[in-house]
C-alpha cells in the first residue's frame, strides 16, 4: 500500500466516522428534544397544579377553623346543658323540700 492509498484510505475511514458521530448525534437531539407544545403543556399543568394545592390548603385552613368553631359550640352547649341540668336538679330538690315541709305542715293544722 502506498502513502497516497493509506492517506486515502484514512480520509475515507475518518469520513465514515464523521458522518455515523454526525448521525448519531442528530438521533440523539431528535429523541430527547422537547417540543414546544410539550413545554406549553407543562407549564399549564404545573400552573394547574399550583392552583389545584392553593385549593386544597384553603379547604384544609377552612375545615380548620369551622371545625375549631363547632369544638367551641359545642363546649358551650355542653356547659349550658350541664348548668340547665344543675339548676332542674336543684329545682326537683327545691321542689321535694317544699312538699316535704307542706306535707309536714298539713296534719299539724
Amino acid at each position: 500500500m502506498s502513502r497516497t492509498e493509506f492517506v486515502i484510505a484514512t480520509a475515507i475511514i475518518l469520513f465514515v466516522a464523521f458522518c455515523l458521530g454526525w448521525f448519531a448525534s442528530w438521533l440523539v437531539n431528535r429523541f430527547t428534544r422537547v417540543a414546544a407544545d410539550d413545554v406549553a403543556q407543562l407549564d399549564r399543568m404545573s400552573q394547574e397544579l399550583h392552583e389545584a394545592e392553593e385549593t386544597r390548603d384553603q379547604a384544609i385552613t377552612y375545615l380548620q377553623q369551622r371545625e375549631a368553631e363547632l369544638t367551641n359550640q359545642l363546649a358551650q352547649t355542653e356547659a349550658e346543658l350541664r348548668a340547665a341540668m344543675d339548676g332542674l336538679r336543684d329545682a326537683r330538690h327545691e321542689t321535694e323540700d317544699m312538699r316535704a315541709h307542706l306535707a309536714s305542715a298539713r296534719p299539724a293544722s
